[in-house]
């Protein structure tokens, strides 16, 4: 069993069966450095021809208001670049970009050995 503190001070214990509704229940939300990392890798798969913006809204699992922001910042990092055809957007990774995810994936897998989460 969990321990844990109430807000008045006082403590207590968490039965296991409500640790388990509680971690069934609770929702994992991912900062903002994952749906980067994660924008990354999935320009990155699409190759050269690029992502458009419906496979790019479906595989990073971003709200299209969400997604032009970070493309925003994206392109404007030089991370990733917008190329226009048929009056149609793709996205191809930049090497700075494939820099970037070889960083990330780096520093991720050093905090793994420490036990910690990014």
């Amino acid at each position: 069993m969990t321990s844990y503190a109430y807000k008045n001070g006082r403590s207590g214990v968490i039965p296991l069966y409500h640790q388990i509704l509680y971690s069934v229940n609770m929702v994992t939300y991912r900062t903002s450095m994952q749906i980067v990392r994660d924008l990354l890798m999935v320009t990155e798969e699409s190759g050269v021809s690029g992502i458009n913006v419906t496979s790019l809204l479906t595989k990073a699992n971003l709200s299209h208001s969400r997604l032009s922001k970070f493309i925003d910042n994206l392109t404007g990092a030089g991370l990733i670049n917008k190329i226009e055809y048929d009056g149609k957007n793709a996205f191809v990774i930049t090497p700075k970009g494939k820099q970037y995810l070889e960083s990330y994936k780096n520093f991720q897998s050093l905090a793994d050995s420490f036990g910690l989460d990014l």
